[in-house]
């Protein structure tokens, strides 16, 4: 799979990128080692996950990978929002919370908390379960601006940086809270968003002058809308030819199948959007 630098930083990732937000409904261990094991061997360089991905599952299953998968990937989590319980990463836990979710809504529900004592000690607690001394990225996780003492916070992911527990900082969320965040202080170095072919949720960059870095969300609004998912893949990959793609699967055939389009010669080189860096 072609890989690509992301706008603004030195961060090379894989085309597509793979998330892990559904990795815990697969209740093997060796299932999830494997389908994580099998997106290596089809090209997928970077992983994105976060404590609240199976209460802290996601994390264990990527810090489980041998050190030499581990070493050739990179990885984003974030902060921000937790599980009911925190991370609680046991199977068991996973599978109980689910039965109960069932009879009793909201009980699974994210826990929003942007104090900043929780997250310095969640990126310890991620760091842990990954394995790993850095992540690649940090991302504030579907941010509350209003919630976000941005100058306190600034400081505090500049000290990681400089400490090496953070190569990258950005935000990650829908396009109100990356726009009311960009609004609040316009230089996060990286932007994690949900986008779409039909409705364009990630133009508002441009009126930041930013490119498209990360972006997600074209496969759940395809099987909302109907038609091909290859050519909605193929689309996203034509309308954010600056970045990188994220995609979600727990099925190793779909992982191959994700790869081929991505590599397609009919999405190489081509772009919908002209870069803002062409355009200048």
């Amino acid at each position: 799979m072609q890989s690509i630098l992301i706008p603004g930083t030195d961060l090379k990732v894989s085309r597509l990128s793979f998330g892990t937000a559904s990795l815990h409904h697969l209740f093997s261990a060796g299932r999830r080692q494997g389908l994580l094991q099998h997106a290596l061997a089809n090209g997928f360089t970077h992983f994105d996950t976060a404590p609240y991905y199976g209460f802290g599952l996601a994390e264990v299953a990527l810090g489980r990978l041998p050190a030499l998968d581990r070493d050739r990937m990179t990885v984003a989590t974030k902060v921000g929002l937790y599980g009911p319980d925190g991370a609680q990463p046991g199977i068991l836990n996973v599978l109980a919370r689910k039965v109960v979710g069932k009879a009793i809504a909201g009980v699974n529900r994210a826990v929003v908390d942007w104090r900043l004592e929780r997250a310095r000690q969640s990126l310890v607690e991620s760091l842990r379960r990954l394995r790993r001394e850095r992540v690649d990225v940090l991302f504030l996780h579907e941010p509350e601006a209003a919630l976000i003492e941005t100058d306190e916070w600034l400081r505090w992911l500049e000290s990681c940086r400089r400490a090496g527990q953070v190569r990258h900082v950005g935000i990650a969320g829908e396009a109100p809270r990356v726009a009311a965040m960009l609004a609040s202080f316009a230089d996060w170095p990286v932007v994690q968003m949900r986008d779409s072919l039909v409705n364009r949720e990630a133009d508002l960059l441009r009126g930041h002058q930013r490119e498209m870095q990360f972006t997600y969300g074209y496969l759940a609004d395809w099987r909302q809308r109907g038609g091909s998912p290859s050519e909605a893949l193929a689309g996203a990959l034509r309308r954010n030819c600056t970045g990188s793609i994220l995609v979600s699967t727990r099925h190793a055939g779909r992982v191959a199948a994700l790869a081929t389009i991505a590599s397609s010669e009919l999405v190489q080189g081509q772009c919908t959007d002209t870069p803002l860096s062409s355009s200048r």
